[in-house]
């Protein structure tokens, strides 16, 4: 990751964007490169100025952060994003980790910790409390789908756990960026999960064990 990690907001309330973004400009190496107040906003934003990490609120008017999250996975955006919401209900906790978020902090977190929590999320960690680990590997305890990964495959979900992007992983691995995206497809598939986070979960479990 370069120095720099360019961040990008998207939330409807213009006083919580403004404290974020005061928040986040507290840490030297980030720099807040645009705002959006909704959905459409931010997805528009976001393939413009393409950057490391975006903060999304989940209850917004008109496009729901869940909706946008899969706008903003659709459209190829490889950027880590995380959720800054109220809600902690482990329905929307699911669906948002199914649909690729890369970390779920709450509003109501002290700022200091909230900075913290961020600068981890933008330098690859998984960023989840033990509690969401829980619930998402009780989805999986019956049996251990990693075994049904290729050599190849485990590679790919080795780095993936590291906190890399695609690029860094096809450099890393002297394949391309195109190849890497297949095999990510592929153990998502085998391993039945839907995004990069929970396919890290079930791998750390399996390490630990």
């Amino acid at each position: 990751m370069t120095d720099k990690t360019n961040i990008v907001i998207i939330d409807d309330h213009p006083l919580m964007r403004r404290g974020i973004k005061q928040l986040i400009e507290l840490e030297e190496n980030f720099t807040v490169v645009g705002e959006a107040s909704n959905g459409n906003e931010g997805i528009s934003l976001a393939l413009q100025t393409e950057p490391d990490l975006i903060i999304l609120d989940l209850n917004m008017k008109g496009l729901s952060g869940l909706d946008t999250l899969k706008a903003l996975r659709s459209e190829g955006v490889d950027a880590r994003i995380l959720i800054l919401t109220v809600s902690d209900t482990r329905n929307d906790i699911f669906a948002l980790i199914d649909a690729g978020a890369d970390g779920y902090l709450l509003k109501d977190t002290e700022p200091d910790t909230l900075l913290s929590q961020i600068k981890q999320i933008a330098q690859g960690e998984v960023i989840l409390s033990d509690s969401i680990k829980d619930l998402l590997l009780e989805r999986h305890r019956s049996q251990d789908p990693i075994y049904s990964l290729t050599d190849r495959e485990m590679d790919v979900l080795q780095l993936i756990a590291t906190g890399l992007s695609n690029k860094q992983i096809a450099g890393q691995l002297f394949i391309s960026e195109e190849t890497v995206k297949v095999h990510i497809r592929n153990l998502l598939r085998k391993l039945n999960v839907h995004s990069r986070v929970a396919a890290t979960v079930l791998y750390l479990e399996h390490k630990g064990n």
